[in-house]
């Protein structure tokens, strides 16, 4: 997994009800991105996301844009390792 890393995003705003997560599955898939990302409770959309820290870079910007109908006001982000856990990108359903 060397020069591959690993982004917790917060994106903040209207975000939710617009595919978001959808649509953020469709372009990490399209960049070739591996993680998830799921609605918070709290209106928030939450990722974790994995790769070439240059494509990570490249998906983290389209998340400040998101898809047409989002107007995301703000993404928090740590980043550390990556830890190769991930397959491929899904939305997951919060219960």
């Amino acid at each position: 997994m060397s020069g591959t890393r690993r982004a917790s995003l917060r994106i903040e705003g209207k975000v939710q009800g617009v595919f978001f997560r959808e649509s953020a599955r469709v372009e990490a898939t399209r960049l070739g991105l591996t993680g998830w990302v799921r609605n918070r409770p709290d209106g928030a959309v939450e990722a974790v996301v994995e790769g070439e820290p240059a494509v990570l870079e490249e998906f983290i910007r389209w998340c400040h844009r998101g898809p047409t109908q989002a107007r995301v006001s703000g993404v928090q982000r740590a980043d550390s390792e990556a830890t190769g856990e991930f397959i491929q990108f899904n939305v997951e359903r919060t219960s």
